[in-house]
């Protein structure tokens, strides 16, 4: 723990004498500082604050997944590990986006390898972390998700973060930790391999533009 860090934290988030409960933040800068000093309720404000945000990167990504609890939870467990890696602070969200993408990613990968699929019920998913409402239906939904898992996994993740989670694609390139350009390579091909593999899913035709009609 840096010295600086602890004497910034007592100059801007001052405890009360009463009590060790740490004020609420108000900034993500001093979240930061409070975290690097290992403040005993910064990792509880850092989870309040952003695990809804989590949640919702994760599903986007995986579908309505059965493990998304614990993905959540390695999130944070590598954020409380490596916060001090945070160059500006003022990125936090940003970053946890990045841990999100990366996780899943992992997840991913791991599950190809063992081909394991757990796809949860839309009915179980909490109404504010399932992707946007032009996708209620739910059948449409799982075929969403299954055409994705069809994909490569660099290509999936770049395609959800686009066009499920609604990212701009700055911001899908800094959540997968590559430059603009590659990213609109990734996502031109996933593009491609999505609408061709879409259209072997009957419920997700009539989302599908028309065979030769222009883009």
């Amino acid at each position: 723990m840096a010295k600086k860090d602890s004497q910034a934290v007592a100059e801007l988030l001052p405890l009360r004498r009463s009590q060790s409960e740490l004020p609420a933040p108000e900034s993500d800068e001093l979240l930061v500082l409070a975290l690097r000093a290992r403040h005993p309720d910064a990792g509880t404000q850092l989870f309040d604050r952003y695990a809804p945000h989590v949640r919702r990167v994760l599903v986007r990504v995986m579908g309505p997944d059965s493990e998304i609890l614990d993905l959540v939870h390695d999130v944070f467990v590598t954020a409380l590990e490596s916060v001090h890696r945070l160059m500006d602070p003022r990125a936090l969200r940003a970053w946890l986006t990045q841990i999100a993408v990366f996780t899943a990613r992992g997840k991913i990968r791991r599950r190809v390898r063992g081909r394991v699929l757990r796809l949860l019920p839309f009915s179980e998913v909490p109404e504010s972390e399932l992707p946007p409402p032009d996708f209620e239906a739910s059948e449409a939904m799982r075929a969403v998700y299954r055409v994705l898992a069809s994909l490569d996994t660099d290509q999936r993740i770049a395609f959800a973060l686009r066009f499920i989670a609604g990212m701009e694609l700055t911001e899908v390139a800094a959540s997968c930790g590559v430059s603009l350009a590659t990213i609109k390579r990734r996502l031109a091909r996933a593009q491609t391999a999505f609408s061709t593999a879409a259209r072997r899913e009957p419920s997700l035709l009539e989302w599908l533009p028309t065979e030769g009609a222009a883009p």
